[in-house]
């Protein structure tokens, strides 16, 4: 008896060891899911797109999260609902980046669309704090920004419903072996579908963010 459970018990550790080993190690938001019922199922454009070499080193940074993964509240709807100041490594070749903005945690169908910016110039490795909500922007020259799942261009902050508890947003960076072709009306879709192919490296930055106890 004693022998038939020891073998049963070596038997279930090296199943789980297994699965541990193989494939891609599960992201914060798939490591959620049981938490948050109402998470998308559908993919982050960040899974969608397989970079030309993902071992490459791209790293995005900003000083809205804090240590604690917390974004600031000067750049979420309920409060100044500001575009955070990001930075990033640069990675060599590149000729333009795209960065879009996702939250899985909405109770919706899909992850809800906060920002979409692409055709940032390659020489850059860094956007201010606060770019206009537009879609073609001067600075920096060229950019272009896409409409939101709130219904207006550029950036749209964290705005988690109350009772859906913490929101992860993910700023998504591509590093893209040039510009875009694509008009500002272009969709998520589209966006992703015309970076397939293109992208040099990626990366993401997690955010939180929940709704405050009063509004």
């Amino acid at each position: 008896m004693r022998a038939s459970r020891s073998s049963t018990l070596m038997l279930a550790l090296a199943a789980t060891l297994l699965v541990a080993g193989c494939g891609r190690a599960a992201t914060h938001s798939e490591a959620t899911m049981d938490q948050h019922p109402q998470h998308s199922p559908e993919a982050l454009s960040l899974g969608r797109i397989t970079p030309r070499d993902p071992g490459a080193t791209l790293e995005l940074l900003s000083d809205a999260v804090g240590i604690d993964g917390v974004i600031d509240v000067r750049h979420i709807a309920y409060g100044d609902n500001l575009s955070p100041p990001l930075r990033w490594t640069p990675v060599a070749g590149a000729g333009a980046y795209a960065i879009i903005l996702e939250d899985p945690d909405a109770p919706m169908e899909h992850p809800f669309v906060h920002w979409m910016i692409w055709n940032i110039p390659g020489s850059l490795d860094a956007l201010p704090e606060g770019l206009p909500n537009a879609d073609r922007l001067i600075t920096p020259q060229g950019a272009i920004q896409g409409k939101n799942d709130n219904g207006s261009f550029g950036y749209f902050g964290p705005r988690p419903p109350a009772g859906t508890g913490v929101h992860h947003y993910h700023f998504q960076l591509f590093a893209l072996d040039g510009p875009l072709t694509l008009h500002s009306d272009a969709t998520l879709r589209a966006l992703v579908d015309a970076m397939k192919g293109r992208v040099l490296a990626d990366t993401e930055l997690i955010g939180t963010s929940e709704a405050p106890e009063r509004q």
